[in-house]
């Protein structure tokens, strides 16, 4: 299908990569890995065609179609996104007005016996089997089924892309990558702009896809799911490994502990012979023996072991003052844009030490949230900080708000206090910034390196509550790992949006979920909030189902008059069983509003009063849930009848 062969890319520093081979065949899922930097979105690039090697080449199969996403999109259409994926496919649209052109031809002609009447005829029929083989008359439906899964509902699809932002039209690029079928996806990053249920649906598409994909991704869960070999660059090399991403790490790991045996091992034969020569060069009976030294010494090739770049400093940021129990209560907070209702009646209190994931569908209104939390934006009711309560924010730009004509370290500098100031260079060497990189100019740092440092910048200002919106945008593996080991450890509050799996699981101790325009408290792991999410979901959709198979089979059924004593006898006992159920969860549900208040009024801690009110809060969720489907089944019942 596709191969690599001895290539090369020379830059003015050097060489990017040089002696490259590799092979791609169908149906192979590969992962991209390496440091920032190492050169992955330009291999895409060059893989793609769009960038050329400076030596080797790439051989494609004839006719191959490459379906490439990068990070950098522009799109300027007032085109509707349906219609922007609609006209995406040229052989499609040949044949669509090949079709009704030949059609309206052979309506106005009348010359029905010529030979140019019947070749209209062949060349109608010709089309009509090549378009059944490409599946056009499926076509917007596949159109309409791709931009759902990617997020975008009825009313989104017949928006005109430019009303978007960023984030959406890449969605909008994805989606016209995916439906077009191409037989190599070359995905660049695809998961930024996602929220998690389009990650997941993404996932199980890429899973099920027949043609090539090699990705690139930060998201750990979304590699070792999707990808089933890993092409690591390392050191101006590409090395391919048979593995998924965790499993190549494990591999790596102990690839790299036999190379620092070997490494010192060389170096240290090397430092001997360094000292043979120089005893032996000045001796001239032994000049010979040292020339021989020097010609083994610059024919042997060194060994080179790569650093991964995480410190072994523990980070630890201490409060900038200890604040009150409760850090923050919103009081039938809401907010509109003109009509459009995005936010209401949200009532909650925070506790110190609180640590909180914000959840829910990109634009259901969760960085809304955070900016009337900050006092950002106006809107319904009232926001009350709690006493001594510092909040330091991280917005999804504040990468590009830090001042670029300062170096890293000045720019840390400038908000640490106290004794942490004599760690900087440390901590910035656990951020990744070492060396010399800490004397390099804002205003040269890549993207994922500019939110590195935005983050340390965030975790060095004095506060003790932290409000994180996409802290995890741009960031490689590694990054993400310091970042979520330094949060760990952050003795405040802290409030986080985040799409990424792997990160929020094991960060946070409650989850806030927006739906409906309102916030819902969860108090589980994450994937026990995933996995009830989808069943409740699933759920309400097989009901919707039943009760719509329901509908259409009730006139076959037999008619069954009131008079009917047994019939009037089960209705009876389903509308007792009925209000039953419905006085249970009243009860359940003041029981559960009762306890939760107790949990916001009681700190939280890892043992004690605390979990022992967390674990009943839970019992009687789990006896809600229960109620609630077995209202649902008596309803059905009843309803039958």
């Amino acid at each position: 299908m596709l191969t690599i062969d001895n290539i090369g890319l020379y830059l003015p520093q050097g060489y990017l990569f040089q002696g490259v081979s590799l092979q791609l065949t169908g149906g192979d899922k590969i992962g991209l890995v390496g440091k920032n930097g190492a050169g992955k979105s330009t291999f895409l690039k060059l893989i793609s065609g769009v960038e050329k090697p400076t030596e080797g080449q790439i051989h494609k199969q004839k006719g191959l179609h490459i379906g490439y996403l990068s990070q950098d999109i522009l799109i300027d259409s007032e085109d509707t996104v349906f219609e922007f994926l609609n006209k995406s496919n040229p052989e499609i649209n040949f044949i669509r007005e090949r079709l009704e052109a030949i059609n309206h031809e052979l309506v106005t002609r009348t010359d029905y016996e010529s030979e140019s009447y019947l070749k209209l005829l062949d060349e109608l029929s010709e089309l009509n089997i090549r378009f059944n083989v490409i599946d056009g008359h499926l076509w917007e439906e596949k159109i309409a089924a791709i931009l759902t899964g990617l997020g975008f509902d009825y009313k989104d699809q017949n928006r005109s892309i430019n009303s978007f932002s960023g984030g959406w039209k890449m969605r909008a690029e994805l989606a016209r990558i995916l439906v077009n079928s191409p037989d190599v996806l070359l995905l660049d990053e695809p998961t930024n702009h996602l929220d998690i249920v389009s990650i997941s649906w993404l996932e199980n598409y890429l899973m099920t896809f027949e043609g090539a994909v090699i990705l690139i991704s930060h998201d750990r869960l979304f590699l070792d799911n999707v990808t089933k070999r890993t092409w690591d660059i390392t050191l101006g090399k590409i090395v391919d490994y048979a593995f998924a991403y965790t499993k190549y790490k494990a591999v790596r790991e102990e690839e790299k502990a036999r190379q620092e045996v070997s490494k010192k091992q060389q170096d240290k034969e090397i430092k001997h012979t360094k000292e043979l020569i120089d005893k032996f060069r000045a001796k001239k009976n032994k000049a010979a023996f040292a020339q021989s030294l020097i010609k083994k010494l610059e024919r042997t090739e060194l060994i080179e072991v790569e650093e991964d770049g995480i410190s072994k400093l523990k980070l630890r940021f201490p409060l900038s003052v200890q604040p009150g129990k409760v850090v923050l209560t919103l009081d039938n907070v809401g907010k509109r844009f003109d009509d459009k209702l995005i936010l209401q009646h949200i009532n909650i209190s925070v506790g110190r030490g609180e640590k909180i994931a914000l959840l829910g569908p990109n634009g259901v209104g969760k960085s809304t949230l955070l900016k009337r939390i900050m006092g950002r934006l106006e809107g319904e009711g009232h926001v009350e900080y709690g006493h001594n309560v510092n909040i330091t924010y991280f917005a999804q730009d504040q990468a590009d708000k830090l001042d670029k004509t300062k170096t890293v370290l000045e720019t840390v500098d400038e908000v640490a206090k106290g004794d942490i100031r004599k760690d900087l260079r440390s901590i910035l060497g656990a951020f990744l910034f070492r060396g010399e990189d800490v004397d390099k100019k804002v205003g040269v740092l890549s993207g994922g390196e500019r939110t590195r440092l935005a983050l340390c910048q965030l975790l060095l200002s004095p506060s003790n509550f932290l409000i994180l919106d996409e802290p995890t945008n741009h960031l490689d593996i590694l990054s993400k790992q310091v970042l979520k080991e330094a949060l760990m450890h952050y003795e405040g509050t802290f409030l986080v949006v985040s799409h990424d799996r792997e990160f929020i699981d094991g960060l946070t101790n409650r989850i806030w979920d927006i739906e409906d325009y309102g916030l819902k408290i969860h108090h589980f792991t994450l994937f026990e909030y995933l996995d009830r999410k989808q069943q409740w979901m699933s759920m309400k959709q097989q009901g919707a189902n039943e009760s719509a198979t329901k509908v259409v089979e009730q006139p076959k059924k037999e008619v069954r008059t009131e008079q009917d004593p047994t019939l009037k006898k089960l209705k009876n006992s389903l509308s007792n069983r009925l209000k039953q159920v419905e006085d249970e969860i009243d009860r359940l549900e003041r029981e559960i509003k009762a306890t939760q208040e107790q949990l916001y009024a009681t700190p939280y801690a890892e043992d004690g009063e605390y979990q022992e009110l967390l674990a009943l809060f839970n019992s009687r969720k789990d006896q809600l849930d229960q109620a609630m489907i077995t209202w649902e089944q008596v309803s059905e019942e009843l309803s039958a009848l």
